[in-house]
């Protein structure tokens, strides 16, 4: 079975984007002081869900990465993700995929390059020719689920930037994954 999940999640991106253009923060929070605390805490246990999405980038990371809103959760296609649009300057989804691993995603092989990202097995996809400001980086997490970052600038231009951040964002998120 394969997935077109980084398709759509680009897709999904490149709408959540423009929709988002000249309008602010439109459905972000910026993130309070307060926001690098502890989190509050409850005497219900979460049930086991897998990897949240929005936990993979914490305080730290998003500053490191540029990012300056908190992420929103969502679902694209079945599987759970988080968006961070930061306004005018270029938009960011994790998507967990817990059904398909890395050989299981469809992806043009012109577009994708192979890589690592710590010690994972990774795709760079990115289409250099379009030069349409979009880069995702498909993680692999085991053999049926994986991890993708999907970066779109906000003025669909310079596809390298978007790539530089992909990686930075898989970087930051990697070493958080099981």
């Amino acid at each position: 079975m394969s997935s077109r999940l980084p398709l759509l999640a680009l897709g999904a991106l490149a709408v959540m984007t423009v929709s988002a253009c000249g309008q602010g923060a439109a459905g972000q929070a910026k993130i309070p002081p307060a926001a690098d605390g502890p989190a509050p805490s409850s005497s219900a246990p979460a049930p086991d869900r897998g990897v949240d999405p929005c936990a993979l980038l914490g305080p730290q990371d998003r500053s490191t990465a540029g990012i300056n809103v908190l992420g929103v959760a969502k679902e694209i296609n079945g599987a759970r993700a988080c968006d961070w649009t930061v306004p005018a300057t270029f938009g960011v989804t994790i998507t967990v995929d817990e059904r398909n691993g890395l050989t299981d995603l469809e992806v043009a092989r012109k577009t994708a390059t192979k890589t690592k990202v710590g010690g994972r097995d990774a795709l760079k996809v990115a289409d250099k020719k379009a030069a349409d400001g979009t880069c995702a980086v498909l993680l692999g997490m085991g053999e049926k689920a994986s991890v993708q970052i999907d970066v779109s600038n906000t003025n669909f231009t310079d596809t390298p930037l978007a790539c530089e951040r992909a990686v930075k964002v898989a970087g930051l998120a990697e070493p958080k994954l099981p």
